[in-house]
């Protein structure tokens, strides 16, 4: 697999729920309704946009808000693409001790 694809949909009742998807490649619809989709093969963000508001495409800093939720399939793109993470837990006086910060290294 190689896209991460995030889309959010807005229910009746006014929450909002989250879908994740993984796909080896990317449909007309995903670039129409996906809220987020990251390319793990090269390492980019192709769309990134949260209620309608662009945020910027750092793709380190998208993988490692969303590891925390989805570390299992994340792990899996990247080993699946040829990449290794390597975590590390940062400096205390730098970040708080629940941040974990994600270093890709291309193997």
């Amino acid at each position: 697999m190689r896209y991460l694809i995030l889309t959010y949909y807005q229910k009746a009742d006014g929450k909002t729920d989250e879908v994740i998807a993984v796909s080896k490649n990317l449909k007309k619809r995903d670039l129409q309704t996906a809220a987020v989709i990251l390319d793990f093969k090269t390492l980019s963000v192709v769309i990134c946009s949260m209620g309608g508001v662009q945020v910027p495409k750092d793709f380190n800093r998208i993988v490692e808000y969303y590891m925390q939720h989805y570390e299992s399939t994340i792990t899996r793109l990247f080993a699946e693409n040829g990449y290794q993470i390597e975590k590390r837990e940062p400096k205390p006086a730098e970040e708080s001790p629940q941040h974990v910060e994600a270093i890709v290294e291309v193997t």
